[in-house]
């Protein structure tokens, strides 16, 4: 047996590393055209497209993100994905030749509104979102502030804020915390907290349930 105790390049948490400003890529991954903001990661062959991606939010490998808007300090787990494409179900045929056509030499141009229709259609996570391990957020959706997406989940549906949604379609389990808690913490907005207030804060973020929390730094 062998003990290792590195680790790989891709893992941005090994000892004496740290995450910075400026976003970190693994090396398989890939992005087009899209917007990162501060401390923010993304794992191994996973792909973002034409998206945005809010401070501090991560996505740990082999994630597909197309057409989305990322909250920040989202958590998302290995193999979940947003905004799936959708093919035009209206026509004859589900097949992609008819809007890809020139990869098959069927016309010299693709067929645009399709993509615009895409990309339209974009889902949008709140701040401080879980989506856990092979979830997929449907084209469209629309996951409040605070919400945990349980493992393989489909989500097709809104998700409101801070709840917790389950299964095939995903539906509402139950709520991470009371109604009143949940209308302070939005409140409060810490996720558009400076680094150096989030560092201050941070013995109570690590201390406090989100009840607690949410009296100490109440507004009004």
């Amino acid at each position: 047996m062998h003990r290792i105790t590195c680790c790989t390049p891709d893992d941005p948490w090994s000892n004496g590393r740290r995450l910075r400003a400026a976003p970190a890529l693994a090396p398989s991954a890939w992005v087009r055209e899209s917007d990162f903001g501060r401390y923010t990661y993304l794992g191994p062959r996973s792909s973002v497209i034409e998206s945005t991606f809010g401070d501090y939010s991560y996505a740990m490998g082999d994630n597909q993100i197309v057409h989305a808007d990322v909250g920040k300090f989202c958590n998302i787990a290995t193999s979940a994905r947003i905004n799936p494409s959708n093919h035009p179900w209206w026509r004859a045929t589900l097949h992609h030749f008819t809007y890809r056509s020139e990869s098959y030499g069927l016309a010299s141009a693709d067929a645009a509104e399709i993509f615009e229709w895409r990309r339209r259609d974009r889902a949008t996570i709140g701040p401080d979102v879980w989506i856990r391990h092979d979830a997929i957020v449907m084209p469209g959706v629309n996951i409040g502030t605070g919400a945990a997406i349980g493992s393989g989940a489909v989500v097709t549906r809104d998700v409101p804020p801070y709840a917790i949604a389950v299964g095939v379609p995903a539906r509402v389990l139950r709520y991470r915390c009371a109604p009143g808690t949940i209308d302070k913490l939005q409140a409060i907005a810490w996720w558009d907290w400076p680094h150096e207030q989030l560092r201050e804060a941070l013995p109570d973020l690590r201390s406090l349930d989100a009840d607690a929390f949410a009296d100490r730094y109440r507004r009004g």
